[in-house]
């Protein structure tokens, strides 16, 4: 009886299901549907109270969904070098997840300085599956604002001096990321070169500096790298804050390059209700440190893109244009990340992503003076080791900024060498010299107990007592994560090594010739020992296999083959930024507080400047030795003669002529010998990196286009490349160039 009162009841309910079938499913909902299609659908179904809570934050690091049409939460969460541990929903503090730990990859400046593409793919691909796993749909990151000065405490999170450089490494970093479904969030654009009044700092520059220099790696990560989003920058641009910039987000970014991601503020980079409606901004984080301050119980309704927003669209101050144009970039990264159902799942610290961390760090670690051969060091021959240095145990995933991490580990340098050596040979440890003991960063404390109360004095002459008998001694110093070194919101004091670190190695060299100086940092330093040490590597922030990275170049594991994304200057002087006095900006005396800082350089930034001025640097952009010696032959062309539009392609033979496999980075740079306007003596336009075996040689070809002999002429607003002579230059740095062609362009 039940079974047929069971088959009744289904029939009486069969009218009602058929309808269902037949009722339509939203386009915004049917995967079919092109992406514009379902954003168009999507956005006639919001009412406006809807469209506007997508515009901005309602926690610290989330913005609002539609629950009604299934439209998720936006989760944005910090990079570049790790995903962040989670904050409480209104405050900075730690939630206390015991799961939000991470893979802490190195530092951008590696990655730049791998002068490798195929790597820069891993990283993006690798800190992409992280940030899935953990279900976010934007990273913050990667940077590609310009290394102007040494003295910017965020250079450790950019990539370089050379715009060419930055743009080919950023545009695979995105395409990994991206795959992954989750968004990566290009910063900080644009003119963000320094960080001391970074909230004021008004930057003066021609529009011709503007596009040749600090605007190439942007518009290679929107126009070729396909970037889901953009962060303005905290500074301003002709008056104008660039998180809400005309000339910035809507001449250029949307207009010229035609981007069609979301611009993101940074947070509290917003500063007017008008400007961000007008001015390109579409989503706003972060205006108030706190989410319930201003006596609100809920202050997110009261950001500029929040209830003032609504109030004034219900007034009919202001249309809904501008709304409706935020909400469809919105809508199509929602379709793009967690709206797309072939988004993969991610991974969380597998062990392919901390071995892509060791490679990553391998591959951007420079050798930079290697007298003697001292490197890599001979274990077989060695029984004694001497390590000093506070850097040797510091962790350096804590700190810095809004990178700071929470790294499942992070091996230090002198456990790497340890863990590697195991015991054939004795390695022993001084401290040298006290830095910064203390180890906390927004709630994450790295647990070590740095402080040592002994004497400057005392501390030197323990570790030069312990040098006279070693047989090698590594000295693993350099810059840290603190205020007033590589750090997020300040500025390095001057260019010379803090906590007088030039005293102990002096003393090192003084005690034992065999002295090698490990220089971690993300900016460069001064040197002035250099003559008196045999052996200096540029070793960056390395992340979690920081010690194995480092610990397998120098024993030798791995032939170093990084090479130096940005020029070392001898001095400040050697600067433009500093010899012209520029840096950091003269306050204006209007009582406004804004600083004006004016590019007085031009185009003359690093290597341009060190050409053009024929200075010789301490070490020059491009730089990097290997522990083996590669022969260049003579360079080859395809054509002499090139017209408008033609590709033309150069060729070089390499050989190593060693007696170990290694790559050498061959660097293609381009002069022109007549110009209407002043250019730089030669710029960077092409690179390739070659691996070979002891005795191998190898064809390495670099095809340019015209793109690489065009000037930005700001009178005419385009860029253009004018007939005449042309010089290809082949080198192995900026200042060690191999060959030269000339060719002309009709």
């Amino acid at each position: 009886m039940d079974i047929i009162k069971s088959i009744a009841c289904a029939f009486l309910f069969l009218p009602t299901l058929a309808n269902a079938q037949r009722q339509e499913v939203p386009v915004y909902l049917d995967n079919s549907k092109p992406v514009e299609e379902r954003v168009e659908d999507a956005l006639s179904r919001l009412t406006l109270e809807e469209k506007v809570a997508l515009t901005h934050a309602q926690s610290k690091f989330s913005s609002a969904g539609v629950p009604r049409l299934g439209i998720p939460e936006c989760w944005t969460t910090d990079g570049p070098h790790g995903i962040r541990p989670e904050v409480l929903w209104d405050e900075w503090d730690q939630a206390g997840w015991t799961n939000d730990s991470c893979v802490a990859f190195p530092a951008l400046t590696c990655l730049a300085a791998s002068w490798d593409t195929e790597i820069a793919r891993l990283y993006g691909k690798s800190i992409g599956e992280e940030a899935r796993y953990r279900n976010k749909n934007m990273l913050l990151g990667p940077g590609v604002n310009i290394y102007r000065t040494p003295l910017n405490g965020r250079n450790f999170e950019y990539m370089g001096e050379d715009p060419y450089l930055a743009g080919r490494m950023v545009v695979p970093y995105i395409q990994g990321v991206q795959a992954n479904g989750v968004a990566a969030c290009v910063k900080h654009y644009a003119l963000n070169n320094h960080e001391v009044n970074r909230h004021t700092t008004n930057v003066i520059v021609d529009d011709r500096t503007l596009y040749e220099i600090y605007l190439p790696a942007f518009k290679a990560a929107v126009t070729e790298g396909k970037a889901w989003a953009i962060m303005g920058a905290y500074n301003l641009y002709k008056d104008e804050h660039n998180c809400h910039n005309q000339f910035l987000l809507n001449n250029i970014l949307k207009g010229e390059w035609k981007f069609d991601g979301v611009v993101v503020s940074d947070w509290g980079g917003t500063h007017d209700t008008g400007e961000a409606i007008r001015n390109g901004l579409d989503m706003e984080f972060g205006s108030w440190t706190n989410g319930l301050s201003n006596g609100s119980s809920n202050a997110y309704d009261n950001y500029y893109l929040a209830l003032p927003y609504l109030q004034l669209i219900r007034e009919g101050k202001v249309g809904t244009e501008e709304l409706d144009n935020k909400v469809r970039r919105i809508l199509r990264l929602a379709f793009r990340t967690n709206m797309n159902p072939q988004r993969p799942y991610g991974a969380l610290c597998s062990d392919e992503h901390f071995d892509a961390a060791r490679r990553i760090g391998e591959a951007g670690i420079v050798l930079l003076q290697n007298r003697d051969n001292v490197l890599p060091i001979d274990t077989d021959q060695a029984k004694r080791i001497l390590v000093v240095g506070e850097n040797a145990i510091k962790m350096m995933t804590v700190g810095g900024g809004s990178s700071s991490l929470k790294a499942k580990y992070e091996l230090s340098p002198l456990d790497g060498l340890k863990k590697r050596i195991n015991g054939r040979t004795e390695v022993l440890y001084a401290r040298g010299y006290v830095g910064d003991p203390t180890g906390e960063y927004n709630g994450v404390v790295t647990g070590q107990n740095l402080r040592d109360d002994r004497s400057p004095e005392a501390l030197i002459d323990e570790a030069v007592e312990m040098a006279r008998t070693a047989d090698y001694v590594i000295f693993i110093g350099g810059l840290n994560k603190s205020t007033g070194q590589d750090c997020e919101d300040s500025d390095r004091a001057g260019l010379a090594l803090p906590y007088d670190q030039d005293r102990v190695i002096r003393a090192l060299a003084a005690a034992n010739k065999k002295l090698i100086v490990v220089n971690i940092s993300g900016n460069a330093v001064a040197m002035p020992w250099l003559k008196e040490v045999s052996a200096v590597v540029q070793a960056w922030y390395l992340g979690s296999e920081a010690g194995n990275a480092l610990a397998s170049i120098l024993l030798g594991d791995v032939n170093p083959s990084g090479k130096l994304p940005f020029t070392f200057p001898n001095a400040l002087e050697e600067v433009p930024a500093h010899k012209l006095n520029t840096y950091p900006g003269k306050p204006r005396e209007d009582g406004s507080h804004i600083v004006d800082v004016e590019y007085n350089e031009g185009l003359f930034v690093g290597y341009r400047w060190t050409d053009k001025e024929k200075i010789r640097p301490l070490f020059p952009f491009g730089h990097g030795l290997s522990y083996t010696t590669f022969e260049y032959g003579k360079a080859t062309t395809d054509k002499k003669v090139i017209k408008a539009g033609e590709p033309v392609t150069f060729t070089v033979n390499v050989r190593n002529t060693g007696k170990r496999e290694g790559s050498e980075i061959v660097q293609l740079y381009i002069s022109d010998k007549k110009s209407s306007l002043p250019r730089p003596v030669k710029e960077l336009k092409g690179f390739s990196k070659v691996r070979l075996q002891p005795g191998e040689a190898k064809q390495v070809s670099i095809t340019v286009n015209t793109d690489a002999l065009s000037f930005f002429d700001d009178s005419k607003h385009e860029w253009v490349a004018e007939p005449g002579e042309f010089e290809a230059l082949i080198g192995a740095s900026s200042t060690d160039i191999r060959d030269r062609i000339k060719f002309e362009l009709k």
